[in-house]
């Protein structure tokens, strides 16, 4: 077998020609069949609808707790790294203007082979992201109903697992001798207590307790309905939302400048980097949705004119909101009251502000935000399916169009399935930040895939391209500025990383510290190569920020992650060997 094709890139051309004459997908003037009704503002409404949701609404307050006010430092580096892969993304939506977001881009310049692993992880990033947020929007509709005195049984309301540990963990104090009545003064948890009623009071089918979060489902149901019946409907609905939650917002801020306290800013970085940096996964998590905009090329009016100015604008706009919402929240409350939940709900509490209707309002804009998420990543996974399917790499009904909807109906469905199914069952608290990893990745993919193209090619008028600034001595020197700058504002970490020392586990010593820092190791090697490499060719400079500044990212998620992502690798790996590289139309072209 001739094994070339793996690392074979697909023409430009190609890509576009198959994307328009695929059998059985045909539709008017030529196109996939999809309709083209999203224009600049509709798509960069959907960027904003993706980005502003859980993040803003729940993880920055754990970002907070740990980081300080200098959070927002945080946000700002977050917001640098992205727009430096949006530029990249911009380049390739305004070149290749196809569904399937990093996996087209992947195929165009970087080959079948890390196509199909970048592919796999998207559909790893959406669909865990998904089901996440569909567990958190659920956990706001329960509290909603709860404030107007509405209670679903408790076993409608959680997954199994929670459940039984809830009922491990309140057992064992009852059969301490500790009452029911006196958990709570024992220093139990509230919601252990309600999954121990859950788990008593839940009906059984063959000695399994039926415990499931039935909101959780429902909306994901409701979603899936919506992207599947037509991009009109999912656009309309993403555009009203997105005008609410940006309200309630700017609500925010005006509110809460009235009741800021500038001594809670003092001191800015209260743990220093460190306590900055444990919060990249939860504020990661809060921009990985403009890429989400990519995957709706087949159905822009102007998706070379349009692609690009929607990313940018939406990078933009919620980065400010981010920044603002962030300044509010440690101005209000001290940073180290900050992680809970709900924190943008807890600032206008009886701890905060104590202004009870804004606290109600945020409630309620946050199931709003929380729909809208679920819409746009709902939106995009079935689209990365359908890409995947023309290239033989998913069966054939993967990229089948609905004759009445113009949408990917069967990967619509699947994805509602892979997504509503665990979303009553799963907890996934501890799994969030595969998200992160898994955007991270395609950014850093995406933005090897622009240094591979000659920025000297001939350029075609009305495209989007990256702005060519020569690396040659820049990157070395920025390389060498950031080891410098790391020395000396982190010595004692530097003197810990060489003589592998835990300063929080003095006993840990050999592999079990140094399998910690693999991540930052293989980045320290992969900037000396990339450094020698831009000094060599020339190599542009955004690509290369962009790359560099996403790996580093992706450093600072823990090995476990690292870990859990190898492992989803490994296995659509084999799913690759063992179905798509016989199918794959690219190597039925090569032999």
């Amino acid at each position: 077998m001739n094994w070339s094709f793996l690392f074979r890139t697909k023409p430009i051309s190609q890509i576009m020609n198959e994307a328009s004459t695929e059998p059985g997908l045909h539709g008017g003037h030529g196109s996939s069949g999809l309709k083209r009704t999203l224009g600049v503002w509709d798509l960069t409404a959907m960027g904003i609808a993706a980005v502003i949701g859980a993040g803003i609404f729940s993880t920055i307050g754990t970002a907070a707790s740990a980081g300080g006010p200098a959070t927002v430092l945080l946000f700002i580096f977050t917001a640098i790294a992205c727009a430096f892969s949006a530029f990249c993304y911009a380049e390739f939506a305004s070149s290749i203007p196809v569904a399937g977001s990093a996996y087209t881009y992947a195929y165009a310049s970087l080959g079948e082979l890390l196509a199909w692993i970048i592919g796999w992880d998207l559909l790893m990033e959406y669909a865990i992201g998904n089901i996440a947020v569909g567990i958190s929007w659920g956990d706001y509709f329960n509290s909603l109903l709860a404030g107007y005195g509405l209670h679903l049984p408790a076993y409608l309301t959680m997954d199994l697992l929670t459940a039984s540990r809830g009922f491990e963990q309140v057992k064992a104090a009852l059969d301490a001798g500790t009452p029911l009545a006196g958990l709570l003064a024992k220093g139990l948890p509230q919601t252990a207590i309600d999954a121990y009623q859950a788990w008593m009071t839940a009906p059984q089918f063959l000695g399994f307790h039926v415990i499931l979060h039935l909101p959780a489902m429902v909306v994901v149901a409701l979603v899936t309905w919506i992207v599947y019946v037509g991009i009109q409907e999912s656009k309309k609905v993403a555009n009203a939302m997105v005008l609410l939650k940006i309200a309630v917002l700017l609500l925010v801020v005006g509110v809460g400048a009235f009741y800021i306290k500038p001594a809670n800013w003092t001191p800015f970085a209260p743990n220093g980097v460190s306590g900055i940096m444990k919060g990249v996964s939860a504020i990661f998590f809060a921009y990985i949705g403009f890429d989400a905009i990519s995957t709706t090329a087949e159905e822009c009016k102007d998706p070379q004119r349009d692609l690009p100015k929607a990313m940018i604008y939406s990078l933009v706009i919620c980065t400010i909101l981010y920044i603002l919402v962030a300044l509010v929240l440690t101005g209000v409350v001290k940073y180290d009251k900050l992680a809970v939940g709900d924190p943008l709900a807890y600032v206008f509490g009886p701890e905060g502000a104590a202004v009870n209707w804004m606290a109600g309002l945020i409630s309620m804009s946050a199931i709003v935000a929380l729909f809208t998420v679920l819409l746009v990543f709902q939106l995009g996974q079935p689209r990365i399916w359908m890409a995947m399917s023309r290239d033989g790499l998913l069966p054939p009904i993967f990229s089948a169009i609905h004759p009445k909807y113009k949408t990917p109906w069967f990967s619509t469905i699947i994805t509602g399935l892979v997504v509503g199914i665990p979303c009553m069952f799963m907890n996934l608290t501890e799994v969030t930040d595969l998200t992160s990893i898994g955007t991270l990745f395609a950014f850093v993919l995406v933005c090897a895939g622009v240094l591979r193209m000659d920025p000297k090619r001939p350029k075609v008028p009305g495209r989007f391209y990256t702005p060519y600034i020569s690396a040659k001595w820049i990157f070395p020197v920025l390389t060498l500025l950031g080891t410098l700058a790391c020395f000396f504002y982190n010595h004692d970490g530097v003197m810990n990383l060489i003589h592998n020392l835990d300063p929080e586990n003095p006993s840990l010593r050999g592999f079990d510290v140094l399998k910690h820092r693999i991540p930052l190791i293989g980045f320290d090697v992969l900037m000396i190569y990339l450094s020698w490499l831009s000094f060599k060719k020339s190599l542009s400079l955004i690509p290369l920020l962009g790359l560099a500044s996403c790996a580093y990212l992706m450093t600072e998620l823990g090995i476990v992650n690292w870990y859990r992502f190898g492992i989803w690798l490994i296995v659509g790996l084999a799913v690759y060997f063992l179905y798509s590289i016989r199918h794959s139309k690219l190597r039925e072209g090569s032999v």
